[in-house]
């Protein structure tokens, strides 16, 4: 569940997260301002706040791993284990003030927000086009440098996107997942299903 304002007076007017700290507020609106004023002195990695670098610095030093009991996948932090363990609960702590959809994690939150709000704080450096996500901007990035990383094991093609590799797969496998609820026709592709479905109207 959210904290409460009274404990979180301090409230972010774009994503509308909430802080104990002015400074914790200050340092967040770093992410939207896409700035990264600390920088870790011993690789020269700079972040948007300064408990990010010192979870960084931990990256320096010698760790032992933690397991998950559940399913024995390994974390270098307690806190990401507990956010890991989410997926085994279910637990969804993070709730969205506008519509009421709860999440696992703060990012998860932050990242559906700008539904809302239309925010698009990640620009490409290219064509300057705006995005709600880091791993948009890196995907969309690949239009122009041409780069398909994505290799197709049975014949060599490739993809600038695993879903674009995903959807090419069921060529040689014959999977059909989209299926017509009126005569159990099956199709490939979503856009084929579509086009079927104007048959029966």
């Amino acid at each position: 569940m959210m904290e409460l304002a009274g404990e979180n007076p301090f409230k972010c007017e774009i994503c509308y997260e909430r802080f104990s700290l002015f400074k914790l507020l200050n340092e967040h609106m770093n992410t939207h301002a896409g700035e990264r004023p600390f920088k870790c002195g011993v690789c020269d990695k700079t972040f948007s706040n300064t408990t990010s670098v010192t979870l960084h610095m931990r990256t320096h030093t010698v760790k032992i791993p933690i397991r998950c009991e559940v399913c024995d996948k390994m974390f270098n932090q307690r806190g990401n284990l507990d956010k890991h363990m989410r997926v085994h609960t279910g637990e969804k702590p993070f709730k969205c003030e506008i519509c009421d959809k709860t999440f696992c994690g703060s990012e998860s939150l932050t990242r559906h927000t700008r539904i809302h709000t239309g925010e698009k704080p990640y620009p490409c450096e290219v064509c300057h086009k705006m995005f709600t996500r880091k791993a948009s901007v890196k995907q969309h990035m690949r239009t122009h440098t041409k780069e398909k990383p994505f290799k197709c094991e049975v014949c060599d093609k490739f993809f600038s996107l695993s879903g674009s590799l995903d959807k090419h797969m069921r060529v040689h496998t014959g999977e059909k997942p989209y299926k017509c609820e009126i005569c159990d026709s099956r199709f490939r592709w979503s856009g084929n299903l579509n086009m079927h479905m104007s048959l029966h109207t």
